[in-house]
């Protein structure tokens, strides 16, 4: 029964914003499991395979209301979670009960989020072994859109992104190998994060094609992605695949990278097509728009189902496929048995294959900084992938299956409710480690769109995201106003020393710039100056301490390197100059930065 000690109205959405508001005035976590477990008896039936009683939950949220709030991130946060991560006391099944087992501990990503205040309400349907992007593969049923019980969910994470969409749950788990993070949000009209392999830890969760597999998170919007992804991610000393984060920014106004009109396919799919169209006129306020090859990608999506890559699949299930085959969904069996064909030849074949595509598709970043893709060329309705299951569920790959492939981090975001009410959502895929960029910009696609919270109703509330890594233990952060800005003569002193862009910001207004005479090549002059300063335009790159005393050595006068305040208040090392090399020197200030000013030369 609700908690009769509370007055405070409940949140006005399940974001994590809303509900720190309402735990501020009173709300509390006890009164969101009453009003979470009154919802579920209307929810999709098939989206839920373990539920949390509510008496377990009810005990956590009062465990929680004794703690201090400001002392746990996702203090009273109700969360679910794929039934392929483990869940301590509770089966994990991969959509297949005689492959069933009850860990004893749980995985490190949801034991980290718990830890941090969360409340986990229970686990979610998906393609058996993650092995679909459909979401109808599953013994237990087929999840539903959100919004059109005759189209599918989207897998395989079918059951996470559906309990999202519906107000269920603030956030939940998925993992996402070939889209399985991605398709969900876009049919369901949330936000899906697929993080740079490696960073959210993978032990404690089924291997669906192992080297591949990553940790997904959907959300009502994406700075809840992020902040699920900082709590959850970082190395465990479990997952041998764990890799260390070397952040990457994007540019101010960064270059966009959209497929030629050719290459566009659709599958005579006019209404996806025409909201794509009106996704790139939102993209163009934000950057740059520039048409690319799209053909390198699509051939790499092709070795995912087409290649040795399928013998991976096998791994988990192996056991289960030559004792009780007949245990494996039709579709799914029929995909995994296909790896049995595959030598150790075909294997290293494919690793060649894959590193000429990788080589192919490198010189791409030096003309676009992200590109951005319909998530999903189209929406299909349960009755049409039950008469064709594998064809139509390769079609929903087309935009997706190359990501982890080619190590990118992506993030699906809500773009439009179609003319038959279906949601379309739109994918940006940037190099690894740029998800905090990628995330700042997903949060400000969301805001152009101003759709409600999935199928809620509830519109967006949260505030405005500025995503950040972290700096990395060991590194430095350092701010370049002049000749080492990305495209500038000396930029190469720092990709000499492995540094990574980490984000285009300013100064605070408390600096004054002048271009220094008789330098070459041309440089500017930092100073500092708190009574007639202004915002100055610079970037922020990362290194190494080792690396960073090797640059500063080399920095010759009269530059030197101080502590310089950014325009958020953070403090980071970088270029100020001696005020005796001012003699002669122009004042630039007024062009807001260096890269202005050589600009507006190059046009005088």
């Amino acid at each position: 029964m609700p908690n009769p000690l509370s007055a405070s109205p409940a949140p006005s959405s399940l974001s994590i914003s809303a509900l720190r508001q309402a735990y501020a005035q009173g709300y509390s976590p006890l009164d969101l499991v009453d009003m979470l477990y009154a919802r579920l008896p209307g929810a999709d039936p098939a989206a839920w395979l373990h539920l949390q009683p509510k008496e377990q939950a009810r005990a956590r949220a009062a465990e929680l209301a004794a703690q201090d709030p400001a002392a746990l991130p996702l203090y009273g946060i109700p969360f679910a979670v794929k039934d392929n991560i483990d869940v301590a006391g509770l089966p994990t099944t991969a959509a297949c009960p005689a492959f069933a087992y009850t860990p004893e501990r749980s995985a490190t990503v949801v034991q980290r989020l718990i830890d941090a205040g969360a409340i986990l309400i229970g686990k979610t349907n998906l393609d058996q072994f993650a092995t679909g992007l459909v979401g109808t593969r599953s013994p237990y049923g087929a999840p539903r859109s959100v919004f059109n019980a005759d189209y599918i969910s989207g897998g395989s994470s079918s059951g996470s992104g559906v309990v999202v969409a519906a107000g269920l749950v603030s956030f939940a788990l998925g993992t996402d190998t070939a889209g399985s993070g991605r398709v969900p949000a876009a049919f369901n009209n949330i936000v899906g994060a697929k993080p740079t392999r490696g960073y959210l830890p993978c032990s404690g969760v089924v291997p669906a094609c192992r080297s591949l597999d990553c940790v997904s998170v959907f959300a009502l919007n994406a700075a809840d992605t992020w902040s699920v992804m900082q709590i959850a991610g970082g190395d465990d000393g479990l997952d041998v695949l764990a890799a260390t984060p070397r952040p990457r920014g994007l540019p101010a106004r960064p270059r966009i990278g959209v497929p030629r009109p050719a290459q566009r396919e659709f599958f005579g799919d006019t209404l996806a097509a025409a909201e794509y169209d009106k996704a790139l006129q939102r993209l163009a306020t934000l950057g740059e728009l520039v048409e690319f090859d799209f053909a390198p990608l699509a051939a790499t999506a092709a070795l995912l189902y087409e290649g040795p890559w399928l013998a991976e699949r096998m791994e988990a299930c192996a056991e289960l496929f030559a004792r009780h085959p007949e245990a494996l969904d039709p579709a799914v069996r029929s995909i995994i048995s296909k790896g049995v064909d595959y030598s150790a030849a075909a294997a290293f074949k494919g690793r060649t294959r894959l590193a000429a595509l990788r080589k192919q598709i490198a010189p791409m970043w030096q003309e676009i900084d992200l590109f951005a893709l319909p998530t999903a060329p189209t929406h299909y309705r349960l009755s049409e992938i039950e008469a064709d299951p594998l064809r139509l569920n390769s079609r929903l790959g087309t935009y997706t299956n190359f990501a982890n492939l080619l190590d990118l981090a992506a993030i699906a975001v809500p773009s439009s409710l179609r003319a038959d009410g279906l949601p379309f959502g739109i994918t940006l895929f940037a190099q690894a480690w740029s998800d905090a960029a990628l995330a700042t910009l997903a949060d400000r696609l969301q805001r152009l769109a101003a759709l409600p919270c999935g199928a809620t109703g509830q519109a967006q509330d949260n505030p405005p995201l500025d995503a950040q890594w972290p700096t990395q233990p060991g590194n430095i952060r350092i701010a370049v106003v002049g000749a080492h800005l990305s495209g500038m003569p000396l930029n190469r002193e720092l990709a000499e020393r492995a540094a990574s862009f980490v984000r285009a910001c300013h100064t605070a207004p408390h600096y004054r710039l002048y271009a220094l005479p008789g330098t070459v090549p041309p440089k500017p002059g930092l100073i500092r100056d708190t009574q007639q300063g202004a915002a100055i335009a610079l970037e922020v790159w990362e290194m190494s301490a080792a690396a960073f005393g090797d640059f500063v050595s080399r920095i010759p006068a009269p530059l030197g390197i101080g502590t310089l305040t950014l325009d958020d208040g953070e403090q980071v090392k970088g270029f100020l100059c001696e005020h005796s090399a001012l003699a002669g020197a122009t004042d630039i200030t007024h062009y807001g930065g260096w890269r202005a000013y050589i600009a507006g030369q190059s046009q005088t």
